[in-house]
């Protein structure tokens, strides 16, 4: 049974219920208030936190945290995008995702989804697939809920799925994703992840760079949003 949300991944045969994914990645979430505080990106709008590995971590947890008005996004928009097709609209405002495939859909809020990225040389292609888990929280304050946990395909009994599987160094990541209405239509965007590359590129390395990566997220985003906004196609 699954006690805790790492970057170990589950096959499967043994996918918890939604329910338990669900609450798992509220314990993350709620965490975070007690996290390391880091840098902030984008001009002081994104603030970043950390928490060292754990018992049961396979690697440390990073988080951001941004608030924006309804002219970045309302909740509704930014929904749009992150609760509905959330890795292919990721494909669009983030550069190294080249692929994503929908391996299983699960149910209308679980489904299996792998993604295909590149890297500049000499790092090799990573796929990473995971079960991605929605909840949406109708009644005030209004909230999104995405939690991603990685999936291992290679069991007996998936070999069609992984046959959906691009072909590359295997990274894993966990990742809670919020989306929270506050007052006066103001929208914060929490999210929390572990992950590791896989292969031989040094820990060191890209637990160095993962504020900055993660926080760069979110003005691409609003980069890609505001674009088809004005387009008429968002």
């Amino acid at each position: 049974m699954l006690s805790q949300l790492s970057i170990d991944p589950v096959r499967p045969a043994e996918f918890p219920p939604e329910e338990t994914i669900l609450a798992l990645g509220r314990q993350v979430l709620e965490s975070t208030e007690s996290w390391k505080v880091g840098k902030t990106f984008s001009k002081g709008t994104v603030q970043t936190l950390s928490r060292a590995k754990g018992p049961g971590d396979g690697a440390p947890w990073y988080c951001r945290i941004s608030e924006h008005t309804e002219e970045d996004a309302t909740f509704d928009e930014f929904w749009s995008k992150i609760g509905t097709n959330k890795a292919e609209n990721e494909k669009e405002f983030i550069s190294a995702i080249k692929k994503v495939t929908l391996v299983k859909r699960i149910s209308e809020t679980q489904s299996i989804w792998t993604m295909y990225y590149t890297f500049p040389p000499p790092v090799s292609p990573r796929v990473f697939t995971v079960l991605q888990t929605i909840h949406f929280h109708e009644s005030a304050p209004r909230i999104g809920l995405v939690v991603s946990i990685p999936v291992d395909l290679s069991g007996p009994g998936d070999e069609d799925l992984a046959t959906l599987e691009e072909k590359g160094t295997k990274g894993r990541y966990v990742s809670v994703e919020r989306l929270l209405e506050l007052d006066d239509g103001i929208v914060e965007w929490r999210m929390a992840t572990s992950s590791t590359p896989g292969g031989s590129i040094p820990s060191f390395i890209t637990e160095g760079s993962m504020p900055g990566q993660i926080s760069a997220d979110v003005p691409h985003f609003l980069k890609w949003f505001h674009t088809i906004r004005n387009q008429g196609t968002a």
